[in-house]
């Protein structure tokens, strides 16, 4: 039986795949499921330093299944999608939405948990839950304005109108675009750039962002000095590493 959500472990990074091409990954309660078990292994795999989230196929994904929401489907408690991306955003580690084709909808709120979005130059970015009669219950009216400021959510909103990847990092949704034919090359080069730094900053980082997010700059000056780990057990080893480089350069 194929996996609706694959994982591909890589040089110290992992893929998780939405795989369910034939039907452009459109979302289904299956396929969260999925994406949940995933994240809870994840979440303690001292091996994995970076998560790279994309759609096999065509695209990223199309959004939530409209099919099975018209079927009334069955979720496992109330809450329950929204729980899935949150424990998805927490993950102690960098999370990318590597986003290609369409990103619809559900499928903009899933890349919106993650900790930033790169985008193939023939990714398309929209939020059409106006188009349906249907109100975001996965997080599309807190994450949205958090990345491109409430205006500019409400117009995505408003309208339904779909942008492309040009549009998206103008606005801040994505961080920048990538030609389609270089995609998985430029996946594999970041992940490895995240995951050549300390997994430790990584995780501490994420922490002071997600505790001071929303305060006063000086309650978040203040809490980043009292709260912060200050440096990991891999910290000796790395500027060991560094000035043992320079020193013997310096003697060439």
């Amino acid at each position: 039986m194929t996996n609706l959500v694959s994982r591909t472990d890589r040089q110290g990074w992992t893929l998780l795949t939405l795989n369910r091409p034939d039907k452009l990954n459109a979302l289904t309660v299956e396929m969260f499921g999925e994406l949940r078990r995933h994240v809870v292994e994840l979440r303690d795999d001292d091996s994995v330093g970076c998560v790279v989230l994309r759609g096999a196929g065509r695209c990223f994904s199309a959004g939530h299944d409209l099919s099975s929401i018209a079927e009334g489907e069955e979720v496992p408690s109330p809450g329950w999608h929204s729980e899935t991306l949150r424990m998805l955003e927490r993950l102690p580690k960098p999370v990318i939405a590597a986003v290609h084709g369409h990103c619809y909808t559900g499928a903009l709120e899933v890349a919106l948990a993650a900790d930033l979005i790169i985008a193939a130059d023939n990714a398309r970015f929209g939020d059409t839950h106006a188009k349906w009669a249907l109100t975001p219950v996965w997080g599309m009216s807190q994450r949205l304005p958090r990345r491109v400021g409430v205006a500019t959510a409400k117009r995505l909103m408003f309208t339904a109108e779909t942008i492309d990847a040009d549009e998206a990092v103008r606005i801040g949704l994505a961080e920048y675009t990538v030609p389609y034919e270089r995609f998985d090359a430029e996946i594999e080069a970041l992940a490895g750039r995240i995951t050549a730094n300390s997994p430790f900053s990584h995780t501490a980082v994420k922490r002071l962002l997600e505790a001071t997010d929303g305060r006063p700059l000086d309650a978040g000056l203040q809490w980043e000095v009292a709260e912060s780990e200050g440096f990991g057990p891999d910290m000796h080893e790395r500027i060991a590493a560094f000035t043992g480089r320079s020193q013997r350069g310096a003697t060439r």
